[in-house]
C-alpha cells in the first residue's frame, strides 16, 4: 500500500453511494445500511482513471450471487453503486464509477491492481442485524500505529481524526474499513481493538501493516444523540 498525505475531512457528499454518475443507479433511491458483517474479499482487477470518476473494477464470487446492476456495495466501508457486471472464469467483475471525493477522502487512493478489499451487501428488511448500523459514509482516515499478534488474537492501535474520535467510547461500536469492531481502549487521539483469529482471516486486516490507513465510520447512533443534545441545549 503506498501511503500519502491523508484527508481527515469529513466524506460529505450529496450522493448515495456515488450514484449520480450512472443511470442503472436511479434505480435505487431509498436509503442504504449495512452491519459491518464482511463477507468476502474481492481483488481489484482494474483501476482506470477519467476526468470525472475513477472506474474500479473488483472481482468477487460469493456477494455476486446476490447483486444486480445498480445495487449498492460496501467497498472497505465505502457505499459504492454497481454500473457494469461481467462475468470472468468463476468470478464476476463488479464495475463501480468513483467520485474524486470519494477516491481521495478514504484510502481506496492506495488500492493497486491486485489489492483486496471488504465486501458487503446491504442489510435486507428481514436480514440479521450481526455488527452494528453502518451507512457505507467514511468519517475519516485512520492509520495503524501498532499491530502485533497476542497469544490467538491481535492487537491493533489506530490514530483517528478528531472529527471521528469525538464519537468514539469504550465498547463502543466503530467500523473499520467496513468491519463492525468493538472499542477496547480510547486515548486522546486513537483507539485500540482486538482482533479475534476468525476476523483477521476473513478480512483485509490479514494483509495490514502499521502505517497502512484504515477507512473509519463512527457510529450512526452517537451522532444522532450530539444533535438531539444539541438541540435541546438550544432550547
Amino acid at each position: 500500500m503506498t501511503r500519502k498525505n491523508l484527508s481527515h475531512n469529513f466524506l460529505q457528499s450529496e450522493d448515495r453511494c456515488d450514484a449520480r454518475l450512472h443511470p442503472a443507479s436511479r434505480r435505487l433511491q431509498h436509503a442504504t445500511m449495512f452491519t459491518g458483517i464482511v463477507e468476502e474479499t474481492g481483488t481489484v482487477e482494474a483501476i482506470k482513471p477519467t476526468k470525472k470518476s475513477i472506474t474500479l473494477v473488483i472481482g468477487a464470487k460469493r456477494i455476486a450471487r446476490g447483486v444486480k446492476l445498480g445495487a449498492s456495495v460496501a467497498v472497505n466501508g465505502c457505499c459504492l453503486t454497481v454500473v457494469k457486471m461481467s462475468t470472468r472464469s468463476k468470478a464476476t467483475l463488479l464495475q463501480f464509477d468513483v467520485l474524486q471525493e470519494s477516491w481521495q477522502r478514504t484510502n481506496l487512493q492506495f488500492l493497486e491492481t491486485g489489492s483486496i478489499v471488504n465486501l458487503e451487501r446491504p442489510l435486507r428488511a428481514d436480514g440479521e442485524l450481526g455488527g452494528h448500523f453502518v451507512t457505507g459514509h467514511v468519517d475519516g482516515v485512520g492509520k495503524i500505529v501498532r499491530w502485533e499478534k497476542s497469544g490467538a488474537d491481535h492487537m491493533l492501535d489506530i490514530i483517528a481524526p478528531s472529527e471521528v474520535m469525538r464519537y468514539v467510547v469504550f465498547k463502543g461500536s466503530i467500523a473499520v474499513d467496513g468491519i463492525s469492531l468493538t472499542v477496547a481502549g480510547v486515548t486522546k487521539r486513537g483507539f485500540r481493538l482486538w482482533i479475534i483469529p476468525h476476523t483477521f482471516e476473513l478480512t483485509t486486516l490479514r494483509e495490514r501493516k502499521v502505517g497502512d490507513a484504515l477507512n473509519l465510520e463512527a457510529d450512526l447512533l452517537g451522532k444522532y444523540a450530539e444533535k438531539f443534545m444539541s438541540a435541546m441545549r438550544r432550547g
